[in-house]
C-alpha cells in the first residue's frame, strides 16, 4: 500500500473518531484509549468527545508528586465514594493496600515506599474486586520531594558526625505538625542496606529499607522532639537510615500509612559503643575494609564522560550535566565537601555498565579542580546519586545506593579519620583531555536558523518540519510554526516557533509549546504539571523546567532541546554531542563542520548556500515538513485540528514578506538604528522592519545575543592534563589548558632536576620533562661518583 493512501487512511479513520458522539462507552480499564465512539486519552478534555466517566475512571492526584519513601497521601480527584465505601490500592499491579475514604466522601491512596523515580501508574478497586480506574503520580528522589513534607534535622552536622570529636549532646528534630492529624505521634528509625538476594535478578544485590526501632512512641505532636542518643550495638550494621513520623495509632514499622520523612542520612549517632570510645580508629578500620572491597569491585572509571575544561563549559552543556545544588554558584551554596571550588555539576546520565556518576567542581576562576592537586576537587561516584533505569535494585537505587557506595566511605575516610588519601585514589577526578563540547544550531526570531555548522538563513514558512532527523540515532525534533500576531491582533506575514515535539528511541514523546506567556509541555499527548516539581525523569528523558518560559529536554544520548520565551517569542536551541556528526538532516542542517551542504533536502539534493535565493531557501524548508504518519505533536484543540491536523504540514498558500528595506522618512527606522547593532543587528533590523515593532526586534536580537554568549561558552578549548607536583618540591599553578605554564620548585635541603617551567602547547603535549627533587646530600654523591668516574685512569693493557 503507497505512503498517500496510509495517510489518507490514518487521515479518514481520525475524521470519523472526531465526528462521533461521546456517549455510551466507558473508559472502564481502557484510559488512554480511543474507542469507537468516544475517547479515554487526555486530549479528549479540549476536544470533548470524552466518554461520560472519563474523569472518574482515569482519574488525576493530589499533590500529583510523592517523595519514592512514600507516605503521601494523594487524593483522587473527580471521584466521590460513601464515607464507608471501599477503596483499594494497586501500584505497578504489584503492591495493593487499603484506601481512606474521608467524612466528605473524598478516596485517597498512600504512596507506597518504592526504590524508584518516574511517573508510577497504579489502579483503584470500588467493589473489592474490579480494579478498572487507573490515574499516576510522579516518585521522586528523596532530595527533591516537598520540604514541607519532610522531617528537619537540626544542626545535620551534628547528626552526620555525633560520637567524634566535640560532637555530642542532644539531637533535635522539627517537623510540620498539621501535617499529621493526631495529638501524638511515633518517631521511627529507618535502615537501608543492600544485602544478597535470595532470589533471582540482574544485581546480586537487594536494596531494603527496613523499620528498627522507635526513638519515641505516643509524644505529642509539637512538631519538634529531642533526644540523647545511645549506641545500638545491635543495630550498628545499619548505618544509613531516616527518621520517619507517624500518627501514634500506627503500629511500630506499620507500612502504606501517612507519614513523614526525614532526609536520608549517616546513622553515626547509634553506632556501636566502640566507635563512640575510639571514632578515629574505628573509621580507619572501616576505611581500609572499604579499600580492600574497593579493589575486588569493576573498575568504573573508565567508562564515565571526561569532564568538560571550564566552568562555562559545563554551564551551557546542558545535555549532559546539570547544577550539584549542594555546590551551586548560582544560589550561593557553600561547597562543604569541595572547599576551593565554587559550583560542581554532575553527569545527567548514568554509565551504561555499571550506574555510575561524573561529578565535575570549578574554582572562581573557572579552572576544573583535581583531586590530585586538592580534597576539594571532582570526585566521580560509582553509583550515580540520582540513580539510573531500570532503578530497584543495588547500584541504581536513587540516592541510597550513592550514599552507601560513595558517602559513608567519604566519612570512614575523609570525615572521621586522616586517610582521605584512599578514598581519593578510588575516587580521581576524571580530568578533560577527552571532552568534546556538544555542537548548537539556533531557531529564533522570524523565524532565523543558525545551523549546527553555522550557516544562517531565514524561513518564513507555516506549518511542521523537521528541524533535526537523525535516522541512524533515532533522534526526531520536530517543530511547528505560525503567523506572527502582534499584541494588538495585527497578523504580519512572517512566522515564528508555536511549538516544538521530540522523541529519541523508545523514549516517551515531549511536545513544548507557547501558551499565552508561558511555556507548556506535554509527555505522550498529556500536560504535565510543574507546580511540585521542576525536574521529571521520564522514560528515556528528563525534563527541567526551572521557570515558567523556559524548558530543557535531555535524551539519553546526551543530545539537548532547550525552549525559552521572550516576549511572546519562542527560542529553540538543539545541542548535539560530536556522535552526531554527520548523522543529522533537517532544517538545522547536516552536522559536519561543513556548512556548503547544510541546505539538503530530503531526496539529498544540496543547494549552494553561497549563492541561493531567497526562494530557493523557502523552497528547501518547505520540503522539509511532516508527514502525517510521522507527526509527533498533539493536535488537542478545534484550532490545531483546522489549522495543522486537516490541511497539508506545509501551507502552500502563505506568502512570507521576504525584505524590507528601510526608508530614510521612515520614524521607526532611527529607534531601530540605535537598538539593533553589533552582532545579529540584521536579524533585529528584519524582524522590526516586518513587524513594524521594536519590541519585536529586539527578542530576536537577544536571542542572537544569547546563542552567540553559548557558542562562546562551548568552544573547543585544549587541555594537557594534570602534572604532579614533585615529592619534597612545589608546583606553581593547577591550570593544565593551552597557554598555561607551571613552575617548578623543590623544598629547601633538595636540589630539582629536568625542567622548572612547562608550557601547555596547541598539541595537548607539555613542554620540558617531569621535574623531581633530590636532596643535597644525595646530589652530593651522584656527584662526586660521575667526578670520580670521569677523572680515573684507564685501565692499561698488558
Amino acid at each position: 500500500m503507497g505512503a498517500h493512501v496510509k495517510e489518507f487512511l490514518f487521515f479518514w479513520r481520525i475524521l470519523i473518531f472526531l465526528s462521533s458522539k461521546t456517549s455510551g462507552l466507558t473508559c472502564s480499564s481502557k484510559c488512554g484509549s480511543a474507542l469507537e465512539e468516544c475517547s479515554c486519552q487526555a486530549t479528549c478534555l479540549s476536544l470533548t468527545n470524552c466518554c461520560s466517566d472519563y474523569n472518574q475512571t482515569c482519574f488525576q492526584v493530589s499533590p500529583y508528586s510523592s517523595s519514592m519513601l512514600g507516605g503521601r497521601a494523594l487524593r483522587i480527584l473527580g471521584l466521590t465514594l460513601p464515607s464507608d465505601g471501599s477503596l483499594l490500592c494497586r501500584f505497578k499491579g504489584e503492591t495493593e493496600q487499603q484506601g481512606i475514604v474521608d467524612e466528605e466522601g473524598h478516596p485517597y491512596c498512600i504512596s507506597p515506599l518504592l526504590y524508584e523515580t518516574g511517573w508510577i501508574s497504579f489502579d483503584v478497586s470500588t467493589d473489592g474486586a474490579n480494579f478498572d480506574r487507573s490515574g499516576e503520580y510522579l516518585s521522586v528522589h528523596p532530595n527533591k520531594a516537598d520540604p514541607s513534607y519532610q522531617v528537619t534535622l537540626v544542626n545535620s552536622t551534628l547528626w552526620q558526625n555525633y560520637g567524634t570529636p566535640n560532637m555530642a549532646g542532644q539531637l533535635s528534630m522539627t517537623w510540620n505538625s498539621s501535617l499529621v492529624e493526631s495529638e501524638n505521634v511515633n518517631v521511627e528509625l529507618w535502615g537501608y542496606r543492600e544485602v544478597n538476594r535470595n532470589t533471582a535478578g540482574s544485581s546480586p544485590l537487594q536494596a531494603e529499607i527496613r523499620y528498627l526501632y522507635s526513638l519515641g512512641r505516643n509524644i505529642p505532636n509539637t512538631g519538634d522532639f529531642s533526644f540523647i542518643p545511645e549506641p545500638r550495638e545491635e543495630f550498628s550494621v545499619w548505618e544509613l537510615g531516616n527518621i520517619r513520623i507517624t500518627a501514634s495509632s500506627k503500629s511500630e514499622g506499620e507500612r502504606y500509612v501517612q507519614a513523614l520523612w526525614s532526609e536520608g542520612h549517616v546513622l553515626a549517632w547509634h553506632l556501636e559503643p566502640s566507635f563512640r570510645e575510639d571514632s578515629s580508629g574505628w573509621a580507619e578500620k572501616k576505611c581500609r575494609q572499604w579499600d580492600d572491597l574497593e579493589k575486588k569491585l569493576p573498575n568504573f572509571l573508565d567508562e564515565l564522560i571526561h569532564c568538560p575544561c571550564t566552568l562555562a563549559q559545563a554551564r551551557a552543556d546542558t545535555g549532559r550535566f546539570h547544577t550539584d545544588y549542594s555546590c551551586n554558584i548560582e544560589t550561593g551554596s557553600v561547597c562543604t565537601n569541595h572547599p576551593g571550588s565554587v559550583h560542581c555539576v554532575r553527569a545527567i546520565q548514568a554509565s551504561s555498565s555499571h550506574g555510575s556518576g561524573q561529578q565535575c567542581c570549578y574554582d572562581h576562576t573557572g579552572a576544573l579542580v583535581l583531586t590530585g592537586d586538592s580534597v576539594g576537587g571532582s570526585t566521580p561516584d560509582r553509583a550515580h546519586n540520582w540513580g539510573s533505569s531500570p532503578y530497584r535494585e543495588p547500584p541504581r537505587v536513587p540516592g541510597y545506593s550513592h550514599w552507601l557506595y560513595d558517602v559513608m566511605s567519604f566519612c570512614y575516610c575523609c570525615l572521621w579519620s586522616d586517610l582521605c588519601h584512599i578514598y581519593l585514589n578510588h575516587r580521581p577526578s576524571s580530568g578533560c583531555r577527552r571532552y568534546q563540547p556538544p555542537r548548537a544550531g539556533v531557531v529564533f526570531g522570524d523565524l532565523h536558523f543558525i545551523t549546527f555548522d553555522g550557516l544562517s538563513y531565514t524561513f518564513s514558512g507555516r506549518g511542521e518540519y523537521y528541524l533535526v532527523f537523525s535516522a541512524d540515532r533515532e533522534l526526531r525534533v520536530q517543530a511547528r510554526t505560525e503567523q506572527l500576531k502582534l499584541k494588538n491582533g495585527t497578523l504580519v506575514q512572517a512566522t515564528q516557533l508555536s511549538s516544538l515535539a521530540m522523541k529519541e528511541n523508545s523514549s516517551d514523546v515531549i511536545e513544548v509549546r507557547t501558551a499565552d506567556d508561558h511555556l507548556q509541555v506535554l509527555r505522550n499527548k498529556k500536560i504535565m504539571p510543574f507546580t511540585e516539581q521542576r525536574w521529571m525523569d521520564l522514560q528515556g528523558v528528563f525534563v527541567f523546567a526551572p521557570c515558567p518560559q523556559k524548558v530543557t529536554v535531555i535524551f539519553s544520548s546526551g543530545a539537548a532541546v532547550e525552549l525559552r520565551l521572550h516576549e511572546g517569542s519562542m527560542v529553540a536551541t538543539v545541542l548535539l554531542p560530536a556522535e552526531f556528526s554527520n548523522h543529522t538532516l533537517g532544517l538545522l542542517g547536516r552536522m559536519n563542520s561543513d556548512l556548503t551542504d547544510d541546505l539538503m533536502t530530503q531526496s539529498g539534493k544540496v543547494i549552494s548556500s553561497a549563492n541561493a535565493t531567497l526562494g530557493e531557501i523557502f523552497t528547501f524548508g518547505a520540503r522539509w515538513n511532516i508527514s502525517k504518519m510521522s507527526s509527533l505533536f498533539t493536535y488537542d484543540s478545534q484550532y490545531l485540528l483546522d489549522s495543522y491536523f486537516f490541511p497539508s504540514s506545509h501551507d502552500s498558500a502563505f506568502v512570507p514578506a521576504y525584505s524590507l528595506h528601510a526608508k530614510p522618512d521612515d520614524p521607526l527606522v532611527a529607534d531601530m538604528l540605535s537598538m539593533c547593532f553589533g552582532e545579529g543587528a540584521q536579524f533585529c533590523i528584519h524582524d522590526t522592519l516586518i513587524s513594524r515593532s521594536l519590541a519585536v526586534g529586539n527578542a530576536t536580537l537577544r536571542a542572537h545575543q544569547h546563542y552567540q554568549a553559548l557558542m562562546e561558552a562551548l568552544q573547543p578549548v585544549v587541555s594537557c592534563g594534570w602534572l604532579p607536583t614533585p615529592r619534597n618540591g612545589r608546583k606553581n599553578g593547577t591550570h593544565y589548558l593551552q597557554g598555561k605554564t607551571l613552575g617548578f620548585t623543590c623544598n629547601e635541603g633538595y636540589i630539582l632536576y629536568k625542567s622548572t617551567e612547562r608550557t601547555c602547547l596547541e598539541e595537548g603535549m607539555w613542554t620540558g620533562e617531569q621535574p623531581y627533587c633530590i636532596s643535597d646530600v644525595t646530589s652530593s654523591k651522584v656527584n662526586n661518583a660521575k667526578y670520580r668516574l670521569s677523572s680515573s685512569t684507564p685501565p692499561t693493557l698488558m
